[in-house]
């Protein structure tokens, strides 16, 4: 495993200078930041190390800050700063997740004593998801891409394939598939798993700032350009870049990105020296390249150079027997960034909702979970799932079943053949049952 990182994200320019390099001779590796923005491109569940900030900054906060890497992994520990009118404000941070605090001012061997206890904290993390993915338990990547449709086996198979390779992947669903999700896991399961995964909205950035943002500039390259600033992809160099939504890249700026990606090299406006990059390239599009090819607002040539290999998210629809475990795990999720208990899904709910269309697939399936859990009901106005209150007889008929098999299940300790001849039925009709009440042998 590589040398335990800290990330150190301070406004104050002097403090955070001589504390990075206080934390540098005492043996870690070091990445300091004024804005907690630029910190979040290098936080990924793959991420060894810890994670140092101020409370109080201008933008992003430090509460803020942490909440966003919590979302990320919340077993990465987060050490805040604080002056000594904040000391409520970092109790309160305790309670929300953070890892310690450290009042102002503080000795920078009590600052090291402290991120040398966090990052062995993490790495005692990481190594116990490897050594629970040896042991053909549940592994990360199962965890954030859940199914067990032979369509998410195949892809969860070709995705950990690819992410050992520098390859430049093409990845290609519906909205709300997990383009993003997928793209993550490529960088956390590769060799640059400790570089900045740096994306990039194409369809977001604006006309007149496009250039600049991805290729970075030289000072008085144009009005208002007053310093020298890395682009994006400069800023990715080690790392991973994701160019989401690639089909909405204008068609004249598509030519500048296939010469970047063809010599892995940039140049900055008003510059003439080229900067050589080492990034991986991986790209998302909802809309099917080849036709935008065909239609002509897609250029063929950088279609053929992305797409070395192509990955692609299958919708719900197309797996819509795993929906009844995913919507229990995102139920589980959602209960704990609410702080809610989490809530009993009655078996005639879960089958209603796998009946259901979700054409926002997981991220409106996700949405749901979160008004379920908020007792706002798993459809947006808040109606009643059909046969919610119709089926009495058959949600307790339902209920009773899954009592039945869940005991069985326990009672066999997991093992399938002793509780489908107990039962009486086939080894079928028992999986199938076991995904409608959303049942996993491993947790019973």
């Amino acid at each position: 495993m590589s040398a335990p990182v800290v990330l150190l994200v301070d406004d104050e320019e002097e403090l955070r200078r001589s504390t990075a390099q206080s934390l540098d001779l005492a043996g870690f590796v070091v990445r300091d930041f004024a804005s907690a923005e630029r910190a979040l491109d290098f936080v990924s569940p793959g991420f060894n190390g810890v994670l140092v900030s101020d409370i109080r900054m201008p933008g992003m906060d430090g509460m803020t800050l942490m909440a966003h890497v919590r979302d990320i992994d919340p077993d990465i520990p987060v050490i805040l700063v604080t002056g000594h009118g904040d000391v409520q404000l970092a109790v309160k941070a305790m309670r929300e997740g953070a890892y310690d605090f450290m009042e102002k001012p503080f000795t920078t061997q009590q600052l090291a004593d402290m991120a040398a206890r966090a990052t062995d904290r993490r790495r005692l993390v990481l190594e116990n998801r490897l050594l629970r993915a040896a042991a053909g338990k549940r592994d990360d990547l199962e965890a954030r891409l859940p199914g067990r449709t032979q369509a998410m086996i195949d892809l969860r198979y070709r995705l950990r394939a690819v992410a050992a390779t520098d390859a430049d992947v093409l990845i290609i669903g519906d909205t709300g598939t997990g383009k993003e999700v997928a793209a993550r896991a490529l960088h956390d399961l590769s060799g640059r798993a400790s570089s900045p995964f740096v994306a990039i909205n194409c369809a977001a950035l604006p006309d007149t700032l496009i250039e600049s943002e991805l290729f970075g500039h030289e000072a008085g390259a144009f009005p208002g350009a007053l310093r020298a600033r890395f682009g994006k992809f400069e800023h990715a160099r080690g790392g991973t870049v994701l160019l989401d939504e690639i089909g909405s890249m204008p068609i004249d700026l598509q030519a500048k990105l296939l010469r970047v990606i063809q010599d892995r090299a940039v140049t900055r406006l008003g510059s003439n020296d080229a900067v050589q990059l080492d990034v991986r390239f991986v790209a998302t599009s909802k809309a099917d390249l080849e036709a935008e090819v065909a239609a002509g607002r897609f250029r063929a040539d950088l279609f053929y150079r992305l797409n070395v290999v192509t990955l692609r998210m299958p919708s719900l629809a197309a797996r819509r027997d795993d929906v009844p475990l995913l919507f229990l795990q995102l139920v589980t999720e959602a209960a704990g960034r609410y702080r809610r208990e989490a809530a009993e899904v009655p078996p005639s709910v879960i089958a209603a909702l796998a009946r259901r269309d979700w054409p926002g697939n997981v991220r409106e399936l996700r949405n749901a979970a979160d008004r379920y859990v908020l007792g706002l009901g798993a459809t947006p106005a808040g109606e009643a799932i059909a046969g919610q209150g119709e089926e009495k007889l058959a949600e307790r008929v339902a209920e009773f079943e899954r009592g039945v098999i869940a005991s069985a299940l326990r009672a066999h300790r997991g093992s399938l053949k002793p509780v489908y001849e107990s039962l009486g039925i086939s080894r079928k009709t028992l999986y199938e049952k076991m995904q409608k009440y959303g049942l996993d042998k491993a947790d019973l």
